[in-house]
């Protein structure tokens, strides 16, 4: 603390000469630094207390107050958590020995990533750090109040329903021509005779209406009938009468017929003749329930009674009697406390509750969910059917086996964007046809029944053979996707011939015999060999909302053409699918059962596309419902951070070119297959890693495409998936081996041999890697004929003409093969600069030597890293960067690139809205870690210097600009890494002071005065910047009270405040007051600013002795700070600096002030909820603390209760009847009113002063002094604020701020102890404690209820003039004049020249 110990001009000069040190050049420092000085000489500077110091000094003081809880932060106020993943998956997706097989750096810190608990920082009172509105209580908003009805509103009821009846009593309400029936009992009501009359509908003096009827319009002659309408209790239609008549039905079971000449007219007066109704019926209510109230009144009167005898009781003189007295009235005294609501619950701010600048919760990251819809297979016929093997008594099937093949294809992006997912809908009867083909070594790589079944992740494999439910998601739904199902048979011939039984079945037996004994005899030769057959499509969204089609049905199936194969073709197809008339497809007859569904939200028995089992999972369940990998587009907003292990890779032969090939003799149905390998030697064989198709192993050796019959360049639409091994290195790739396939059959009937089924026709490969990242990109292979050990090395033509491999190439090793590979992996990265970067960092960490500048090098070409790539692995690469801030190598330079490159990864996030991620980061993923070096710094250390020096660079704008407005990212980081530091090497338990150590402290006090001069200079040029680092300051500073020394922080507030000054623009007044509405919603701002009385200077307390002698004898505290004085700012530092400036921006204009006077009133609202300080002593104790604002008020009480404050409340207009109000600041009768005046007599007050009594009114005015300087006074005694006050130099405070600032009084005042009050008015000055009470009495005029109607269209109306809008609000009654006796009134009040008092008329 010793760093702060310096008094106000050795101090401007020390923070001037430290800020030139650091060197902030961004702008002239010259320049820069007199407009600073200004400032400071402008601001008056109040030192704060050294507050470790005081708690330690006054730890026995602190420890026996019964409202400790108020002086001391809580024990265990923060802590380190561990949270669990929360995962979709019964295990964790990461394979169990993962990070041993793991040798790159980066899929290290992958799997590490995905495997890691959270670890999360812990405020236990997190929950009462923000604004009142985050506060943990239920409601802020009264469950229950009494539904009082007034006068007023039932007035304005009344007014509202008979508005359009009657502009006043004995009024005519409405007229006009109207036919009456001829009343007379001899006749039927159907022959009634109508006359025309005109009708006057009339209100009389007393209230009730009359129906006047007469001859013409003139109503001055005698009337032909009347009805009185108190006696009507019904008006309805009578068609039937006559037209547009209607009927008046009356109490005594009679009937007036009326009817109108129009159908207007008679609604017009249904109208109105039913409201009248309804006023009479509401009257009648009204006095039946007066009756009641007035015979429960009586009930009671012995109650008011027993209380006028307590009352007696109290002037007794007997001592049983008194002490009966005085418990009766403590009891009653506590009973009008029950039901009493929160002073601020009727608050306009309380009762809108606008959330909209509270934060969202930070959650961790997680799988992003897309659209979802679940797709159930459940049968598929063709017109070719009948009994298969051992099913003759079941129902006719398919006599030849077929496969199914879902994917999604998205038209409008032109793209696949799904794995596919393979079905068997075959019945076993015809799965039997194919089992012999099943055991042959090229099926599968493992014979039916060599080894017991294998389980994978908890699951029997031969669960995972036959799953027919599938979901898809979609990231980006819209009606242009479609869902295509490829039909595929076993190897036969051509397509058209296949297809041809299916087309033209003209006798369905024996076709279907002789399909069949063809597809019996194929089957057992060619089994593993599949071909083209039909395709089929569906839509699958309504809209862009993901609206899924479920009434939706597949297209007729179209024969497939051998010479459009490719997915491309598929999405020509589509496009033409959409437009009937260009559509040229044959149809194959046939049915294909597949519904579209919504997942259901109690989906059980699933597995991802890893078969990794998701929850909830039911062991030995053979239902299970698989997901579809989706490949989502490559825009970064619909990425996000991996949370799981996956790792596939998706393999695509797309073309073969053989046709102008000399090598082979015959090379026509030509079949690929492909294999996963680790080596290219003679003994390497084929990886277990392929997944496998229904009804074989979930996963194979091999994969083979669809083969096209005799086509010499063939086209495939198949995908291979493959699970890539955790490692990969130089040696894996895939092997291409292509066949030419027999498909002739003999005409006896019995198959070739087997040998002579396939012949190898060429070879190709590619490896994964290439400069150690997995090539993705389409490519064109060149074919060998044979396959030499060491192909690898014959990649390109250079290593082909040195190689001594003896190899024979197809066609001069051209590229005729054609192939694409798609990347899904949450462990390895395309992206170069990335994979450079971590290979960079290894050789480092495995003792390689670095080359100077290497790694700057490295950091530079991250800032072109792909931005999905950062997204994706963002925590991965984030904890990397953080690494090498504090570990990799003692360079100056790569601190600040390594800062950098953060600063970019933070700056691109908040471009592309995904910030949310940096917050998840920060609170679940970052864990610092401590160097591996012994003197190097911790995180916090090194990158509040990094800071520093990145403010210090005058050339690099954008990156200054940059770390300004997203720097809530590096405090964030500090804050976490300092309060990980403390808990994890057990420093909290030391004193602050000796937490962190001082060299520390100088790094954040010059990281502060790198800030201040962007905030308070270059605000105008970078706004947006200013605001932002002004809020991420003032958060920091918050989180430091809990982590460090406290009076530290008080001079690191008191410095940033010291750079404002009062002259500042608007602007910057609001970042002030930004600024310390931040700082002091800390949680434990009551603590910080020790409620708790302070000793006087010697001197004082003798000043005190004799001013005050009567206090001493009162037992009154003579150490009650009431005024904002320095001693009061110093001892209670922050409510102290903030009334302070209160004070000054009440002087401002009506922006700065109106944010001043919200965060004030914020402020306290928060303290009244605050559920930890619901005692009433402790409530007392916090609104002491806020007792110089009632000074406050004082000073500005010619603004409050002035003449011209009140004449402007009385110009307001009215709408309303001069006796609905008695006058507003009427006082009770047992209590003189209170003026001052210039004729007065005198009288004393008991605290010895002076005083002048004025006339009979009984006003009082201190001696000496008449109270304000417009009456030419100069009398020592007042407040010299007080009397510098003269509303003519001040704008003028609104209803707005005059109200806000009566809440905060009135809460002050009626939390206070009582002792206190008195010990404050003892205190006083007598002209000052009439003020006080003039305040109230301003308060019964300004919350004095007014009615619904007036509060809600002046609040519409301030509303309108301050924001602009029109908008309705609940909130406390508004000012509403009336005319009369209160107008009358006010103007007597304001003509008193002589006192602001409010005099009792």
């Amino acid at each position: 603390m010793g760093l702060y110990a310096f008094n106000c001009s050795e101090k401007l000069q020390t923070v001037n000469i430290r800020r030139g040190t650091c060197g902030h050049s961004v702008l002239s420092l010259g320049s820069m630094k007199t407009q600073w000085i200004w400032n400071k000489e402008k601001t008056k500077i109040v030192e704060p207390l050294d507050y470790e110091n005081v708690i330690a000094q006054r730890k026995t003081q602190i420890y026996s107050d019964p409202l400790r809880d108020l002086l001391m932060f809580p024990m265990e106020d923060i802590s380190i958590s561990v949270i669990n993943r929360q995962r979709r998956t019964v295990q964790s997706t990461v394979p169990e020995d993962a990070e041993e097989r793991a040798q790159s750096l980066f899929v290290k810190e992958c799997i590490k990533t995905y495997s890691t608990d959270w670890h999360v920082v812990n405020y236990k009172y997190e929950d009462f750090s923000g604004d009142f509105r985050m506060l943990p209580c239920k409601s802020l908003r009264p469950e229950k109040i009494p539904n009082h009805v007034f006068e007023i509103d039932e007035d304005c009821e009344k007014d509202e329903d008979s508005s359009s009846l009657c502009s006043q009593k004995g009024g005519v309400i409405r007229q006009g021509w109207l036919h009456k029936a001829n009343v007379n009992s001899t006749i039927t009501v159907t022959m009634k005779v109508f006359k025309r009359r005109y009708f006057y509908l009339t209100q009389l003096p007393d209230g009730s209406y009359i129906l006047n009827s007469y001859k013409d319009e003139k109503n001055s002659k005698e009337s032909k009938g009347c009805i009185y309408l108190d006696a009507c209790i019904d008006v309805v239609q009578c068609p039937k009468m006559r037209r547009h008549a209607f009927e008046l039905k009356m109490l005594d079971k009679y009937s007036h017929y009326l009817a109108a000449e129009t159908e207007q007219e008679m609604e017009e007066w249904l109208i109105t003749l039913k409201k009248i109704i309804q006023i009479n019926t509401d009257s009648l209510v009204q006095e039946k329930k007066e009756t009641v109230e007035t015979a429960q009144d009586d009930e009671t009167s012995s109650q008011g009674k027993a209380e006028n005898i307590m009352a007696s009781l109290e002037r007794s003189m007997h001592p049983e009697l008194m002490k009966y007295g005085r418990e009766t009235e403590q009891l009653n005294k506590l009973s009008r406390g029950d039901g009493r609501q929160n002073l601020f619950s009727f608050d306009s701010e309380v009762q809108r509750l606008d959330f909209s600048g509270i934060e969202p919760d930070i959650k961790p990251f997680e799988e992003k969910c897309n659209k979802r819809f679940q797709v159930n297979c459940h049968d598929l016929t063709f017109n070719v059917l009948g009994q298969v093997g051992d099913n003759a008594k079941g129902p006719p099937t398919n006599v030849e086996p077929f496969f199914i093949s879902l994917a999604l294809f998205d038209i409008k992006n032109n793209c696949k964007i799904s794995a596919d997912f393979h079905i068997d809908l075959n019945p076993p009867s015809v799965r039997e046809m194919l089992w012999g083909a099943s055991t042959q070594p090229a099926s599968d790589g493992n014979a039916k029944g060599s080894s017991p079944e294998s389980v994978i992740h908890g699951i029997a494999e031969s669960h995972l053979r036959y799953i027919k439910q599938g979901i898809f998601s979609v990231t980006n739904p819209h009606p242009e996707i479609f869902l295509v199902a490829r039909i595929e048979k076993v190897l036969q011939g051509n397509i058209t011939h296949c297809a041809e039984p299916y087309i033209k079945n003209s006798d369905p037996t024996k076709t279907a015999q002789k399909v069949y004994r063809t597809a019996k005899q194929v089957c057992s030769r060619l089994g593993q060999y599949r071909m083209p057959f039909a395709w089929a499509a569906r839509p699958i969204f309504k809209d862009t909302q993901g609206s899924l089609d479920l009434d939706g049905r597949f297209s007729p199936f179209y024969k497939q053409d051998s010479s459009k194969l490719s997915n491309e073709d598929i999405l020509k197809l589509l496009s033409e699918y959409k437009k009937p008339e260009k559509t040229k497809l044959q149809i194959i007859p046939g049915q294909l059962n597949i519904t579209v569904e919504c997942v259901p939200v109690d989906l059980s028995n699933c597995i991802t596309s890893s078969y990794v089992p998701l929850k909830p999972f039911e062991k030995n369940c053979q239902n299970i419902t698989v997901e579809v990998e989706e490949f989502v587009p490559e825009m970064t907003k619909y990425c996000y951070p991996f949370t799981i292990y996956r790792n596939h890779l998706y393999v695509y032969p797309l073309q073969l070119k053989y046709d102008s090939q000399k090598t082979f003799a015959k090379a026509r149905n030509i079949a690929v297959c492909m294999e996963f390998r680790d080596s290219d030697e003679s003994d390497g064989g084929p990886l277990k890693c392929i997944y496998g198709k229904p009804a074989g192993s979930v996963f194979t050796t091999n994969a083979y495409a669809v083969v096209s019959h005799h086509n010499q360049n063939p086209e495939f639409y198949d995908e291979v998936k493959i699970e890539l091994p955790i490692h990969l290195h130089q040696k894996h790739h895939v092997l291409f081996t292509f066949y030419h396939v027999s498909c002739e059959i003999s005409t006896k009937g019995t198959t070739k041999k087997q040998d002579t089924v396939e012949t190898p026709v060429g070879f190709a490969w590619f490896p994964l890697l290439k400069d150690g990242r997995i090539i993705t990109f389409e490519q064109q292979l060149p074919v060998s004929a044979n396959l030499p050990p060491g192909y690898l090395n014959l990649n390109d033509g250079e290593s082909r003409r040195q190689s001594n491999v003896d190899i024979k190439w197809v066609d001069g090793a051209k590229p005729l093969l054609k192939i694409k590979s798609h990347l899904e992996s949450t462990i390895y990265t395309q992206d170069l600069h990335v994979h450079k970067f971590f290979h960079h960092c290894q050789l480092v960490q495995s003792g390689w030597k670095e080359v100077p500048g290497e790694l700057i090098k490295y950091l530079k070409c991250l800032h072109a890293m792909e931005i999905q790539v950062m997204i994706q692995f963002l925590p991965v690469i984030l904890m990397q960067l953080f690494r090498v801030l504090t570990n990799m190598t003692p360079e100056d330079d790569v601190p600040i690139n390594c800062t950098m490159v953060l600063l970019h990864i933070v700056s691109k996030c908040h471009e592309e809205g995904l910030d949310s991620y940096l917050r998840s980061f920060i609170k679940y993923s970052f864990r610092p870690e401590k160097p591996s070096a012994p003197q190097a710094q911790l995180i916090h250390e090194t990158l509040a210097t990094t800071m520093i020096a990145i403010l210090k660079q005058s050339a690099d704008f954008l990156a200054i600009n940059k770390l300004l407005k997203y720097s809530w990212f590096f405090f964030e980081i500090i804050v976490k890494s300092m309060a990980t530091y403390l808990l994890e090497e057990n420093k909290i338990k030391l004193p602050r002071g000796q937490r962190f150590p001082e060299a520390y402290h100088h790094v954040l006090h010059s990281l502060l005065l790198a800030i201040i001069p962007h905030v308070t200079i270059r605000y105008a040029e970078i706004p947006d910047e200013s605001r932002n680092v002004n809020y991420s300051l003032a958060s920091f500073l918050k989180r430091c009270f809990t982590l460090m020394d406290r009076g530290f922080v008080f001079n690191l507030i008191n410095d940033y405040i010291s750079g404002f000054s009062p002259k500042d623009p608007k602007v910057l007044a609001e970042y002030k007051f930004e600024f310390l509405q931040t700082i002091c919603n800390h949680e434990h701002y009551i603590p910080l600013n020790l409620p708790m009385a302070f000793a006087k200077p010697k001197l004082q307390r003798v000043q005190d002795f004799f001013s005050f002698a009567v206090d001493r004898l009162t037992s009154v505290d003579s150490n009650l700070e009431y005024s904002l004085s320095d001693e009061y700012c110093k001892h209670h530092f922050l409510v102290g600096l903030l009334l302070r400036e209160t004070s000054i921006a009440l002087q401002d204009n009506y922006e700065i002030r109106y944010t001043a006077i919200s965060v004030i009133k914020n402020l306290l609202i928060k303290h009244a909820f605050d559920t930890r300080y619901q005692h009433k002593n402790q409530q007392a104790k916090i609104a002491q603390l806020y007792l110089p604002f009632v000074g406050l008020l004082l000073e500005n009480i010619q603004r409050l209760a002035g003449r011209d404050t009140l004449y402007s409340c009385a110009a307001m207009p009215n709408s309303a009847s001069r006796d609905e109000f008695a006058c507003g600041f009427t006082s009770p009768t047992n209590r003189g009113s209170l003026s001052a005046d210039k004729d007065t007599a005198y009288v004393s007050f008991q605290n010895g002063h002076g005083i002048k009594r004025e006339d009979s009114r009984g006003s009082l005015v201190p001696e000496g002094m008449t109270g304000f300087p417009d009456q030419g006074s100069t009398g020592e005694n007042t407040r010299q604020s007080s009397t510098r006050s003269s509303i003519s130099q001040y704008n003028r405070l609104d209803q707005y701020e005059i109200r806000s600032l009566l809440m905060c009084y009135l809460y002050i005042v009626k939390m206070i102890s009582e002792d206190t009050l008195l010990t404050y008015w003892n205190k006083v000055s007598p002209q000052e404690l009439i003020n006080i009470l003039i305040l109230l009495e301003v308060c019964l005029f300004h919350f004095r209820y007014t009615g619904k109607r007036n509060i809600a269209r002046v609040h519409d109306a301030w509303l309108s003039r301050h924001f602009g809008v029109d908008r309705k609000s609940q909130t406390m009654p508004a000012l509403r004049n009336r005319s009369g006796v209160m107008q009358a009134r006010l103007q007597h009040l304001s003509s008193l020249e002589s006192s602001f008092t409010l005099n009792h008329s």
